[in-house]
């Protein structure tokens, strides 16, 4: 199986996730412990090998004290270029009365539109750019 452009953010996000906890001088158990995950599934969330859900990241960013949009960003569930910090889908993933399964439909169905109104949009003019 090939890894895609969310493949490689997970392992993007593991990376980053291992270098904030050992500046923080924190082992494994430690923030698992903080964050209330397992050690095993933290350990394959660091190796690349998981994509946390949108609440895990926001428990892990809270023991991490770091910011939980950049760990959005690196795992792909928030786009950069989203313009005003992606407040749709910050909005979205800071609801707490949805479920995991109903924030992502939501955010799928954000990103389609999205696409669909990108496409029907016709490229810049030269003189525009």
């Amino acid at each position: 199986m090939s890894k895609g452009k969310v493949g490689n953010a997970v392992e993007s996000l593991g990376e980053y996730l291992k270098e904030q906890r050992v500046s923080a001088r924190l082992s494994l158990r430690q923030l698992a412990e903080q964050a209330g995950v397992s050690n095993p599934y933290l350990s394959q969330i660091e190796r690349g090998l998981r994509k946390p859900s949108a609440d895990v990241l926001q428990q892990i960013a809270k023991a991490l004290r770091i910011s939980a949009e950049q760990l959005y960003i690196r795992a792909g569930i928030i786009s950069p270029e989203d313009g005003v910090g992606g407040s749709v889908e910050l909005a979205v993933l800071n609801d707490t009365s949805l479920t995991e399964r109903q924030k992502q439909s939501l955010l799928d169905v954000y990103a389609s539109f999205l696409a669909l109104n990108g496409a029907a949009q016709p490229p810049p003019a030269a003189n525009d750019r």
